[in-house]
């Protein structure tokens, strides 16, 4: 299995989190907390139940707008004005 990094249970919610968005690429999760599309994957396996992980893999995979190369679209997120940054 893919060893993966020690991270708190806060930081594994948001990456968890941020997988499950739609317009959130795997990148972003990268530049943000080091971990790799292949890490991701192996800690959604780790972290969700086994009907939840293959519900969230059928909806990712292929999906272009979680893969920054594949994205069609410059800004890839609406930032509402109640939003930091």
């Amino acid at each position: 299995m893919m060893q993966l990094p020690a991270l708190s249970t806060t930081t594994i919610n948001r990456v968890i989190e941020m997988a499950w968005e739609d317009r959130t690429p795997f990148d972003a999760i990268e530049s943000q907390f080091g971990l790799s599309e292949k890490q991701v994957i192996a800690l959604m396996r780790r972290e969700m139940k086994p009907s939840s992980f293959r519900l969230w893999r059928k909806r990712v995979s292929g999906r272009k707008t979680k893969h920054q190369k594949l994205r069609s679209f410059a800004e890839g997120r609406f930032r509402s004005q109640k939003q930091k940054g």
